[in-house]
Formats: structure tokens, C-alpha cells, sequence
């Protein structure tokens, strides 16, 4: 099964753009839609924009989710920097995980450029953003040392094994550093991590044998992976290398078309 992260094709978000945005990317619009899809936990909010329809916003996937789409479609994806949530969206990006909003109901100030931004080509979205984005935020000096200490933390996590570790290294107190992450990601920062050695696992499933691809990952042993793979997958990696995934659920118009379950904040 095919995982919605290898249909995208990707560049970096112009460096006007990169305190809030992280990098522009683009799914095209697929013709077989018999083939579902694997959407692999992210722990990044994104704003997907679908051609002239709802602009919505993808919180943090804190788990995998199999999906089928009803018809062809497509989007163009903005992925936030880590702790541009609340500047962006006007909310702390926990309020956001496993849920889809559209960004016209949010209170940030991206809210008020949904419309202008569902009307935009895809060639012409960047330049948008970079004319009047940076016109639109503000932002304090405690604002900008917490973006700029999350940005370390992310950095620095897949190359140091705890929190703790991880807080001495930044002159932080664990407690911060579980406040900075919940609020400006979404998730704590062990889940953090934890998403992200089974986005590396996933990347090399099948080049490597899984002894020495736990090891290379940060695990203790195999079945310590296996149990975090199977947490965050709904499968263990052999049963997803194999193909043996959970029946995927159709989704109208892709897995980014959920409405939102209830208004924000909740």
C-alpha cells in the first residue's frame, strides 16, 4: 500500500515564509482511486489547500490512519514550523491533534486568508504568502525565544534517548519542555520522538534486517520496536512490509476532506 508522504512532491518554504512555514508541497490528482493509502503519523500541522473548496487545516496524526478516496483528487500542503501554530491558527497545536478543521473557522490570522488562498493557483500560493504573511503576524521577544528553543529541541531529539537528557541539553526544565512541545507541536516530546523513528523505520523497512535497523533507530532491542510499530501503525512492521494492513475506510475527496467533529477550541 502506498503511503500519501511518497505522492508528494516537496520544496522548502522561501526563507521569508520559514519561521512559519517549513516547506510547500503538492500531492497531483490520482486517476486509480481502487489503490487506498497509508497515511503515516506526522507530528506537523498543515494547511491543505484543495482546488477552489475549503482550506483546511490537519492537525498533528498521532497514529496512522488507512484510507480509500471516493473520487480523484488532490491538494497542495503547507506544512507550519514547530511552534507557528498559535501565531498561524490562534490556537496551541494540542487543540488540533488527529482532527481536521477548515481555517476559516480558526481565530489566527491565517483564518482571514482562507478564501484568497482556495482561489490562488498552486504556482502563485508562495508568493502570496511571502507579500503578506510577514506583514500579518507579530511577535514578542518570549514568543520568539520559545519558537526558537522548540526549533532546537526538534533538532536535537532523534540524537538524544530522554526528556530529560534532552531539557539539560537546552537549560530547560522538563516540565518546559513537555509545554513547549504539547503547545507548539501537539504532541509530547517522547511522542515526538516516537513518531519519528517509525517514519525511519518505514523509510528503510526491507533494505535492513529489523535486529539492526531497531538498533539504528534508538531501540533497545527488536521487540521494543515492534511494540512501539505496532502502537503507532496498527500492525507490527512485518505485517506492514508484507501488505497486511487494516481495511481502509473511505474518505470523500481523500483523507483530507474530514469536517471538523465540533468548533474550536474544544
Amino acid at each position: 500500500m502506498p503511503t500519501a508522504d511518497l505522492t508528494e512532491s516537496t520544496v522548502p518554504a522561501p526563507e521569508a515564509l520559514r519561521p512559519w512555514i517549513t516547506e510547500f508541497g503538492s500531492i497531483p490528482t490520482g486517476t486509480d482511486t481502487s489503490v487506498p493509502y497509508t497515511h503515516v503519523p506526522h507530528a506537523g500541522t498543515t494547511i491543505v489547500l484543495r482546488d477552489r473548496r475549503d482550506t483546511l487545516v490537519v492537525g498533528p496524526q498521532t497514529r496512522a490512519a488507512y484510507s480509500a478516496a471516493d473520487k480523484p483528487a488532490g491538494c497542495t500542503r503547507l506544512r507550519l514550523a514547530p511552534g507557528a501554530t498559535r501565531q498561524l491558527l490562534g490556537v496551541p497545536a494540542a487543540d488540533l491533534a488527529d482532527r481536521v478543521v477548515r481555517l476559516a473557522d480558526l481565530p489566527g490570522v491565517a483564518a482571514d486568508l482562507a478564501h484568497e488562498l482556495a482561489a490562488l493557483p498552486t504556482e502563485d500560493v508562495l508568493r502570496f504568502l511571502e507579500a503578506i504573511l510577514p506583514q500579518r503576524i507579530s511577535e514578542d521577544q518570549t514568543q520568539r525565544a520559545h519558537r526558537e528553543l522548540l526549533r532546537d529541541a526538534v533538532a536535537a531529539i532523534a540524537t538524544v534517548p530522554t526528556v530529560r537528557g534532552l531539557a539539560a541539553d537546552l537549560a530547560v526544565s522538563e516540565r518546559q519542555l513537555r509545554n513547549l512541545f504539547t503547545a507548539g507541536i501537539g504532541v509530547s516530546p517522547k511522542h515526538f520522538a516516537r513518531i519519528g523513528r517509525v517514519r525511519r523505520i518505514i523509510a528503510s523497512a526491507g533494505q535492513t534486517p529489523w535486529s539492526q535497523l531497531a538498533t539504528a533507530t534508538g531501540y533497545y532491542d527488536q521487540s521494543h520496536m515492534t511494540a512501539d510499530f505496532r502502537m503507532l501503525m496498527g500492525v507490527p512492521p512485518t505485517s506492514f512490509l508484507r501488505g497486511d494492513l487494516p481495511a481502509p475506510r473511505t474518505r470523500p475527496q481523500s483523507h483530507m476532506s474530514r469536517v471538523a467533529r465540533s468548533s474550536m477550541p474544544r
